[in-house]
């Protein structure tokens, strides 16, 4: 059985149901979702400013793009301050929800010593619905996968 490796940041996004935007149409629909929260890891801690937005796209095929853009205020690991902006985007097809699900994130930090690692590329994304909040984890890609 394979271990599950530790992820190198977590983040627990916070919502209010009050601010989420909806539109419905005869091609699809677009919810989008304004969040914050807080980021926890090896690699950094810190916060999400209050900018972040889920934007969600369904077609008229029910396929889902969920498409998060945020930016991550904090320290890196040797204890400086910097910034990390996460795009992060999943497709799902058919309605589903899958529990996680995956997604697909690209890093832009201003951290000299987190850029070696996070501007590679090499990253996938699990979210999970928990009691706490939204938890989405980041794990660093091995040589194998």
């Amino acid at each position: 059985m394979k271990h599950k490796p530790t992820p190198i940041l977590e983040i627990l996004v916070v919502t209010d149901p009050t601010e989420i935007v909806s539109l419905d149409s005869e091609i699809g629909s677009v919810r989008m979702i304004p969040f914050h929260g807080s980021v926890t890891g090896s690699i950094f801690n810190g916060i999400i400013e209050p900018c972040g937005m889920d934007t969600q796209i369904t077609n008229q095929n029910e396929v889902r793009h969920v498409s998060a853009r945020y930016m991550l205020t904090g320290k890196d690991k040797e204890g400086k301050n910097c910034h990390i902006y996460i795009e992060n985007n999943g497709w799902f097809t058919d309605g589903a929800h899958p529990k996680p699900f995956k997604t697909v994130p690209t890093f832009i930090t201003d951290s000299p010593a987190l850029a070696p690692i996070l501007h590679r590329n090499q990253f996938v994304g699990e979210g999970q619905s928990e009691e706490d909040g939204l938890h989405i984890r980041f794990y660093e890609l091995g040589e194998d996968e």
